[in-house]
């Protein structure tokens, strides 16, 4: 493999490229709010949070360089997104508090960890991992957006741009370690220079 192909599918690459994933949250957000309003009763939460979730796993799936099937991936994550929101908003009784958001980020997760452990392809390492990684992840994107300020008493179905970046950043880390990235040899190999003799 040359320099050029190294850095090309270097692990730093591939981590930036889906940590920049986080600007689906908030596409995700607003389609999940246009679609059910705020999340105050379980219709909403379940319908909001299934079209969050399926804008979520639409932009993961293209920024994981191929190694999450979208047939499998974006489906996994409408569905655990919607189950996982309507099970977290309404044991929280919709409150907004730091608390309580952070248990139904917990709560969130743990659904939607469950949905995409199963969508990870067969090459995935451990991947129930990614399952037991998820209420903890998704419980800190919604500590960050909390704590930075951001208006969660309007109470939308998933976190904004700090724990977005906060999740993507982490997530990525993990998904580097449980399905790396394996760079498919070049089908067209560049020719050799074509010696010519005096």
């Amino acid at each position: 493999m040359t320099a050029s192909a190294a850095v090309r599918t270097s692990p730093l690459r591939t981590w930036l490229l889906w940590t920049t994933g986080f600007l689906a949250f908030p596409l995700a957000g607003l389609a999940g709010t246009a679609v059910a309003g705020r999340v105050d009763s379980p219709l909403a939460a379940l319908f909001g949070g299934t079209v969050t979730g399926l804008v979520i796993g639409a932009g993961q799936a293209l920024v994981s360089r191929r190694r999450l099937d979208p047939r499998w991936w974006i489906p996994a994550t409408a569905i655990g997104m919607g189950l996982g929101l309507l099970l977290g908003a309404s044991l929280i009784g919709y409150r907004t508090s730091l608390a309580d958001l952070a248990l139904m980020g917990a709560l969130t997760g743990a659904v939607l960890g469950i949905a995409q452990a199963v969508a990870l392809p067969r090459a995935t390492r451990l991947r129930w991992v990614w399952a037991a990684a998820m209420p903890v992840l998704w419980a800190l994107g919604w500590t960050a957006t909390t704590l930075g300020g951001i208006a969660v008493d309007q109470q939308f179905t998933v976190f904004g741009a700090y724990g977005a970046v906060t999740f993507s950043a982490l997530s990525g880390l993990l998904l580097q370690q449980l399905l790396p990235y394996q760079a498919t040899p070049d089908p067209h190999p560049a020719d050799p220079p074509v010696q010519v003799t005096g």
